[in-house]
């Protein structure tokens, strides 16, 4: 009788040896070695510098290597793409690989003292290692980072016999050796770590294995010799058979656990990286505050305040050059610098009155506030809503845009990272909502479609699509970058508005939103194609914009093409150009052109449009600049003579808002200041749910 156990051996051979090199024969240009005690002599200096092919490769690597001193050796990390490769020094140590900065503030000491023990890889980590003067022995300082390779995969690059990566399950670090024959022996030893500590999928453990047999056929032949009756035999193999069958059993069970337990060290190890990061911020946010809170105690002069600043920041601007930025938290993904709500600027006036008043005094009662700034028809209390931005915490280090991106001419600018220097204090989402700042435009058509003018309804509904870019100059920051999955939420009572945006898409980065007004109701996403041309960018809108009146009435349109230029020389700045199509589904489609700014030009910022029945007879024409204002006519003008003033008869649609009185390097509207903004409604909320409580 043979009975099959689902048994599969977990030892690997290599645990009770040791693992050699397979290619030992291309080791001509490297060495792995361990420093000697004593100072090296000149004549071993110069032998060093000569060549590492004079130097003696060692033939294998013991297993004694990697659990005892450890591997260590200069490795180069890729940070970002603006730091590009950074050298580290990296320990593999007990199954632990970790890394250490060699310059700046939190650099690692490296000497022969500190490396005793230890098989160093690479000409250039040998030669660093002698070249240090031995001084008081120190333990090695905390790394910046660790990598447990029990949980962790390794992979060679196929493109460059230098390079290779390492994948924790929640990052990867993409690594580089100094020459072919370390990355060999760097991988050597990463292998052999790995085979010490195997890691066993869930399906190869619950899969049945037929290689394990147990045969009790020897068993009974023995025991019929003896002259053992049938049933005794059977009884025999029936008990062992349950035996084993419970040995099987505590087995898989044992290796559920080993499975559950290393699922739960992956976890460990990626909460160990968040809450090291956490700490880090929140320590350095936690000095900022006392170092301005320590300025604001023996300077309350003004101007003496905002002298010693100045001279904390760049105390502290300078810190920062001597120290690499490991951390990703400064920088985010660039695919919003590429979105249509990233670099088109979407302004308004809040009902037009709303902000035309920057004073300072506030308000004493509701008779001080203007009639046409209340609740439209609403019991909704009035909200007193910010007219400034709150003061910069510190003074910011200026970063060259070009520095940064000229080398990803002709690749995708949505992989490339920016420093947080390029970002503005406001988000994708609600960027979006600054589309909304004239909504009064659509109201105004609402309610002359009512009274059925509906020529003047789509004069305004262009004026609106017109008044999207009105905030757009000057305004060159990209928003931040949402969480997949992100919303937000605006309710404006004394506009009528209610909106809501979310990030549907991370590559591309899509964001929808809906909004809906006095009678109308507007959604649409922005998806963009984006060109990079080396001087300048061009973003080329592919979402489409609805809106649809209460009466069934609907209008379609998207938004032109937006480009960056001056990305090397001269004043960055953004210019928008093309044919905007307003399609509607009843008597009337407009069609309006962006006129292309030139370098000769006097008068940019040019808009010219018709609009036309379903006949194709121009019955309007409008004109005017998107930054400034909008105009209109009946018939057609273009047959005029050049002698003609047509602005002497046209009639206004749309007049941008001015401007603030406390005015930033944002270049933020009025309305676009309070789109992030906490009201103390928003603020007890917000200090709820950060306790717990459920609002």
């Amino acid at each position: 009788m043979q009975t099959p156990l689902n048994l599969n051996p977990t030892m690997p051979p290599s645990a009770a040896g040791s693992f050699r090199s397979d290619s030992t024969k291309h080791r001509h240009n490297s060495h792995l070695s361990s420093p000697r005690s004593d100072s090296p002599s000149p004549n071993h200096r110069q032998h060093i510098r000569r060549s590492a092919s004079s130097l003696q490769p060692q033939k294998s690597v013991m297993i004694n290597d990697i659990v005892g001193k450890g591997i260590s050796g200069i490795l180069y990390k890729w940070v970002n793409y603006g730091r590009g490769w950074r050298r580290r020094w990296f320990v593999l140590q007990d199954g632990v690989m970790s890394y250490y900065k060699l310059h700046g503030r939190d650099k690692i000491t490296v000497n022969q003292d500190t490396e005793r023990g230890s098989k160093v890889i690479g000409e250039a980590s040998f030669r660093r290692v002698c070249s240090r003067e031995i001084r008081h022995s120190q333990p090695r300082c905390k790394p910046f980072g660790e990598i447990h390779l029990k949980v962790s995969s390794i992979r060679e690059s196929r493109t460059d016999d230098r390079r290779f990566s390492i994948f924790t399950g929640t990052k990867r670090l993409h690594l580089r050796a100094e020459t072919r024959e370390d990355r060999m022996l760097w991988m050597e030893a990463l292998r052999a770590v790995k085979e010490l500590f195997p890691r066993v999928s869930n399906n190869e453990l619950m899969a049945p294995s037929e290689n394990v047999v147990v045969s009790t056929e020897k068993l009974r032949q023995r025991l019929s010799a003896e002259g053992i009756s049938e049933s005794a035999i059977q009884d025999s193999e029936q008990i062992m058979k349950s035996e084993f069958t419970k040995m099987h059993s505590q087995l898989v069970v044992l290796k559920q656990r080993q499975v559950i337990l290393v699922d739960a060290l992956r976890h460990l190890e990626a909460e160990k990286v968040d809450l090291e990061n956490t700490l880090v911020d929140e320590s350095q946010r936690q000095s900022k505050v006392q170092e301005a809170s320590s300025t604001a105690r023996h300077h309350q002069d003004d101007e003496g305040s905002a002298s010693d600043s100045d001279v904390d920041n760049d105390g502290h601007d300078a810190a920062e050059e001597d120290t690499d930025d490991d951390d990703d938290d400064e920088f985010f993904d660039t695919q919003d610098f590429l979105s249509s709500s990233s670099l088109k600027s979407r302004g308004s006036d809040f009902l037009r009155l709303s902000f035309d008043t920057d004073d300072q005094e506030p308000l004493n009662s509701m008779d001080d506030i203007d009639s046409s700034t209340r609740s439209n028809g609403t019991n909704y209390p009035h909200v007193r809503r910010r007219n400034k931005l709150p003061d910069a915490v510190e003074k910011e280090k200026g970063v060259s845009l070009w520095s940064i991106i000229k080398d990803n001419i002709g690749k995708d600018l949505t992989k490339v990272c920016l420093p947080v220097y390029f970002n503005e204090p406001i988000s994708s989402l609600q960027k979006c909502f600054e589309d909304l700042e004239y909504s009064y435009l659509l109201d105004q058509a609402y309610e002359c479609g009512k009274m059925g003018n509906s020529l003047l309804r789509i004069l305004n509904v262009a004026a609106f699509a017109v008044s999207g870019y009105a905030c757009t100059d000057g305004r060159n920051c990209k928003p931040f970058n949402p969480l997949l999955g992100e919303t937000y939420e605006a309710d404006y009572p004394d506009m009528g508005l209610r909106f809501i945006s979310e990030k549907v898409s991370h590559h591309p980065m899509i964001v929808a939103c809906h909004c809906e007004g006095h009678g109308w109701k507007l959604w649409g996403d922005s998806n963009l194609k984006s060109k990079f041309w080396g001087r300048s960018i061009q973003l080329d809108p592919v979402g489409l914009l609805t809106l649809e009146f209460d009466d069934g009435e609907v209008f379609q349109y998207r938004k032109v093409t937006t480009s960056i230029y001056n990305l090397i020389l001269g004043k960055l700045y953004c210019d928008h150009h093309g044919t905007m199509h307003i399609r509607g589904n009843r008597d009337y489609s407009c069609k309006i052109k962006f006129k292309e700014q030139s370098f000769v030009d006097r008068n940019p910022h040019q808009v010219q449009g018709i609009v036309q029945d379903r006949k194709g007879k121009t019955v309007a024409t409008l004109f005017g600049k998107w930054d400034e204002s909008m105009h209109y006519m009946n018939g057609d003008c273009s047959g005029k003579g050049k002698g003609s003033d047509p602005s002497s008869e046209a009639q206004l649609l749309w007049k941008r808002s001015k401007p603030s009185k406390f005015q930033t390097k944002y270049n933020f509207s009025s309305f676009s200041m309070t789109l992030n903004e906490l009201t103390p409604g928003l603020e007890v909320c917000f200090l709820l749910i950060c306790i717990g409580v459920e609002v």
